[in-house]
């Protein structure tokens, strides 16, 4: 039996970050009149996601997601084809209406500890240079998903083989990052 792709970015090897690297463009899949949104800046804690609300290329079972600052994104063509796929979401994912594929995802709440930060997907863009994906987050979430719970083990193995540590939240340094958001907000660290 073959092993699932984990993402078609990261099958045949992850291609290393370039330290000049200064962002670059997405663009989904439609064929005409393609939404595209300018990156102006490196991205940061590029993963894998197993979580459901993420969007993944077919046959993938994770995505790869990374972060920037929202300064750092604009929507430069046709942002009329944009919309949340759910508005009630912590995360607001901005896919096009067109092909389904998640432009950007944004929080809203200023009191969340990655408010500031959009999610996006580096494999929408034609350059390279991107950040390297560093862990996988969420991993038993693709369960959720349809995949057999027996084959975690080797999927698992397989991310390892990859220097992907998988984890079933966010790497220690997010969730570390996370909880002095918290400690901060209710005044135990200043």
């Amino acid at each position: 039996m073959s092993q699932p792709s984990l993402h078609p970015a990261v099958d045949n090897g992850i291609q290393p970050a370039s330290a000049s690297f200064a962002g670059g463009t997405l663009q989904c899949k439609c064929s005409s009149n393609p939404v595209t949104v300018e990156i102006s800046s490196q991205t940061a804690h590029n993963h894998l996601c197993g979580c459901s609300k993420c969007w993944k290329p077919e046959g993938a079972l994770f995505s790869q997601v990374a972060v920037v600052g929202r300064e750092h994104v604009k929507v430069t063509a046709n942002a009329e084809k944009l919309a949340a796929v759910d508005p009630t979401a912590v995360i607001k994912r901005f896919a096009c209406k067109d092909c389904g594929v998640h432009m950007y995802g944004r929080i809203d709440n200023e009191n969340h500890p990655f408010y500031g930060l959009d999610f996006v997907h580096t494999e929408l863009s034609p350059q390279t240079g991107w950040a390297a994906p560093q862990f996988a987050a969420f991993v038993s979430s693709i369960i959720e998903t349809g995949t057999d719970p027996a084959s975690m083990d080797s999927i698992r193995q397989a991310l390892k083989a990859k220097n992907l540590e998988p984890y079933d939240c966010l790497s220690p340094a997010l969730m570390d990052a996370i909880a002095t958001h918290v400690a901060k907000a209710s005044g135990v660290l200043h």
